[in-house]
């Protein structure tokens, strides 16, 4: 038996010499038959960086197409205020403007608010949460103007139509990012040839003649107040209306930003108020939704996504008209960097119980108004928080976490109902000091009459009225911050 066995082509080459064949040989040999490739495994050609690479170029297209978006609203005051809704544009109409001042080396800024009902023995102060503004209150301060004397309901620094920045001296961001932006701006202001004839002459960016410059600007920066500067705001606000001492109703996040000024002002204070206010938390509109840019222009852009946000964790009743409202105010003007930097600065270790068992606040009424129709875990937070106050009344609303969009008249019945049970509220009349040059005058004009042989009835009279207004006029003005004048009427 005979073995035949096959050996690899390459190695038989390699083992033997190659033989010379004879013309004949060669056309009657057949040609090799092809021999089939080895099989190798398969090997993953994809470089795992690609994927990486268009996903970081499909975020960075869908970032500045956002960023382009928010980009075309009017950034000029007067356009943005002329762009809001009718009764956005009411509500401002009927209010005032007062000058604030938290640090004496920081320029002032504006602080807006509204006031329904004649000047009485009981004055209701509204100070709302984070995201929100006096707008969101104009029904519970309407409704309260029939059943307490006096409603006053204020925009927050970097809420509502208060200011929400300020205008400094300085350097302005630092970093590469700052850097670039500082570039982006002087091309703006010297125009884009002027960059290329300054790379083309050095090389290089000019970066030591535009920090030079930077350093003497003027920067924007958003007001991100702490609770202390707040505090502060609330202070100046009660003292230039008159208002003291005051029922305060404060609502949402409101307790942490003015918790320190109640306990150390107790005696400018009636009565408390919370209105959904956890210690917990920062407030019922998620802050971190506006921290991140890319959501943050998607839900401020979009009406319908904003109204979502809004229903899922705040008023499920609010009406869409009032949503979109709350968005144009708080997208205006950056107001979207001053509550996130001011929800940075709360305090989120806060006590209420060691606040509410204070000496200072002992003497002080308060009431707890909470929602019982919101969830479960919602209700059981308001027993926490009316537990950790005993000495506080606890009732409860049909509305969401923002009652007043959805629930306005009950919450200032019961507002009201809680502020008439306690003593009626003394106040002392104090005399406005005269002006020296106003004095002078009706002493003239007094021994005038006196030579003439006339009473001095009149003038006295005149004097009262004028004592009057100025006390009223004093530290307020109407609202002209959008370039429109004085000519708004005032409602009250």
């Amino acid at each position: 038996m005979v073995t035949i066995t096959e050996e690899d082509e390459d190695q038989h080459r390699r083992t033997r010499k190659p033989k010379r064949s004879s013309p004949e040989e060669i056309k009657s040999t057949p040609p090799p038959k092809p021999t089939s490739p080895t099989p190798k495994p398969p090997q993953n050609t994809q470089n795992p960086f690609v994927f990486w690479f268009y996903f970081t170029l499909i975020v960075s297209l869908v970032t500045v197409f956002f960023i382009s978006l928010s980009s075309l609203s009017p950034q000029d005051p007067k356009s943005w205020f002329l762009s809001l809704p009718a009764a956005l544009r009411q509500h401002y109409s009927k209010g005032r403007t007062i000058k604030v001042q938290t640090h004496p080396n920081q320029n002032p800024f504006e602080v807006f608010y509204t006031e329904k009902g004649s000047v009485g023995s009981e004055n209701v102060v509204i100070v709302h949460g984070l995201g929100l503004s006096s707008y969101s209150f104009r029904k519970v301060v309407e409704s309260l103007r029939s059943k307490v004397a006096r409603a006053v309901a204020f925009d927050l620094p970097g809420n509502g139509f208060s200011d929400k920045s300020l205008v400094e001296v300085g350097e302005g961001e630092s970093g590469i990012l700052g850097r670039f932006w500082n570039v982006y701006g002087e091309i703006q202001e010297k125009g884009l040839f002027w960059a290329f004839d300054q790379i083309i002459e050095t090389g290089q960016i000019p970066y030591e003649e535009i920090e030079a410059r930077v350093s003497k600007q003027k920067v924007v920066r958003p007001i991100e107040m702490g609770p202390d500067e707040i505090g502060k705001v609330l202070g100046q606000v009660i003292e230039t209306t008159g208002l003291a001492p005051v029922h305060l109703v404060l609502h949402d996040s409101a307790l942490g930003m003015v918790a320190n000024w109640v306990l150390e002002n107790a005696g400018s204070v009636r009565s408390v108020t919370l209105i959904d206010t956890s210690p917990r938390s920062t407030g019922a509109l998620p802050l971190w939704v506006f921290g991140v840019p890319m959501i943050r222009e998607f839900v401020l852009r979009f009406s319908h996504a904003y109204t979502w946000l809004i229903r899922l964790s705040c008023s499920r009743g609010i009406d869409v008209s009032d949503v979109d409202a709350h968005r144009l105010l708080l997208k205006g003007r950056d107001g979207t960097r001053a509550i996130v930097g001011m929800g940075k600065k709360l305090n989120h270790s806060f006590d209420i119980a060691q606040w509410g068992g204070s000496d200072g606040l002992k003497g002080v009424p308060m009431q707890v108004l909470w929602s019982s129709s919101w969830s479960k875990e919602w209700s059981e937070e308001g027993s926490r928080v009316a537990s950790a106050l005993p000495q506080a009344n606890f009732v409860t609303h049909s509305g969401g976490r923002w009652p007043q969009e959805d629930a306005a008249d009950e919450v200032a019945e019961k507002i009201a109902y809680f502020v008439s049970s306690l003593p009626a509220t003394v106040r002392k009349v104090e005399e406005e000091p005269i002006p020296e040059h106003i004095q002078k005058m009706l002493d003239e004009a007094k021994s005038s009459d006196h030579h003439h042989h006339h009473h001095g009835d009149g003038h006295d009279h005149h004097h009262h009225g004028d004592g009057h207004d100025h006390h009223h006029s004093h530290g307020a003005s109407y609202p002209d911050a959008y370039g429109l004048g004085h000519g708004h009427g005032w409602a009250s």
